[in-house]
């Protein structure tokens, strides 16, 4: 009885606690909901990221992306400059140790190395925020096009991009003439085609699945980017292709290139030594033919042989006498 009149409110304080919790709890998910709509795999989260965008959220898309890219760029920037003070103290401390003998003068090169890495850096990142800020301006731009419809929303426009990179691709899979002349662009083993093949994974992975999925800005921005390194990296894998004439560049290949190099050598050889057998052949057979003209034409060329003339009339023994008068 004394134990019941002293912990009576355990009771009502756990229910008032699960209560709490549990309207805690639900509000959390509810919020949750537009962040975790990929990975919660709740129905909730399903239909939230099947409901199509609304039209001023698409017409914006292009600008909110690149108003994020902007602050990740600046972000950037300052973590930058904070990495070049703590290399700048760093070189200071290596310094002040180098001169009480504590560490050697590898120490301070190496410290100095770091900061000029840090500073090549924050410079990167600044022209990478003037880059942004560009690309915001045009972002700008063309959202009067984009609401008028003269011109694609950016879902639109990145898939158009995505599918036609594809359609350049499958031109060499399915082409047996493009397919003969540049076989580097279906070998798996070419390093450059392996590149684009890793880019093109991660621009599938993160494509949507229709013009109408609703995307976050930070989703588009990271399919975009996808995009633009999956067309990048098959401009160069094409542009070394074609430029080697279509020459696969991997190990594989390597024997028969060998191969097939020595072959036409020793063709070579071998045709050179026939031509010049030939040219030597003929020329003895015109130096002899020369030699006869001369022989012929010349009148010195040596005595002749004597041709013996015919006889004519005949021997008078042999003619008939005469009858006597």
């Amino acid at each position: 009885m004394i134990f019941l009149t002293e912990w009576w409110w355990i009771g009502p304080a756990a229910a008032g606690a699960g209560t709490l919790g549990w309207v805690g709890v639900r509000r959390t998910r509810q919020r949750a909901l537009p962040a975790g709509a990929t990975s919660t795999g709740d129905r909730a989260a399903r239909a939230w990221a099947s409901r199509p965008l609304g039209k001023a959220a698409a017409r914006r898309l292009e600008l909110d992306a690149a108003q994020l890219d902007l602050q990740i760029a600046r972000n950037a920037v300052t973590r930058g400059r904070a990495d070049v003070k703590v290399a700048d103290a760093e070189v200071v401390r290596a310094q002040a140790e180098r001169a009480a003998s504590r560490v050697s003068a590898d120490a301070v090169t190496a410290a100095r190395a770091r900061l000029v890495d840090a500073q090549r850096d924050l410079r990167a990142a600044a022209a990478e925020v003037r880059a942004r800020r560009a690309g915001v301006k045009a972002a700008k731009a063309m959202l009067p096009a984009i609401r008028s419809g003269s011109a694609p929303l950016p879902v639109v426009h990145v898939l158009a991009q995505h599918d036609a990179i594809l359609a350049r691709w499958m031109a060499y899979e399915t082409d047996p003439g493009l397919a003969i002349d540049f076989p580097a662009m279906s070998d798996s083993r070419s390093p450059l085609l392996a590149e684009f093949l890793r880019a093109h994974e991660r621009a599938q992975w993160l494509r949507p699945a229709s013009a109408q999925t609703r995307l976050e800005p930070a989703e588009f921005l990271a399919y975009r980017d996808a995009v633009r390194r999956t067309s990048h990296a098959f401009d160069r894998a094409e542009r070394a292709a074609r430029h080697s004439g279509g020459q696969p560049s991997v190990e594989g290949n390597d024997a028969w290139s060998r191969v097939a190099s020595d072959l036409a050598e020793t063709a070579q050889r071998a045709l050179a030594r026939s031509m010049d057998s030939m040219g030597r052949a003929a020329a003895d057979k015109w130096t002899e033919r020369a030699a006869k003209r001369t022989q012929k034409k010349s009148p010195d060329a040596g005595p002749r042989a004597p041709q013996e003339s015919p006889i004519w009339p005949p021997p008078a023994r042999d003619r008939p006498s005469p009858p006597a008068s």
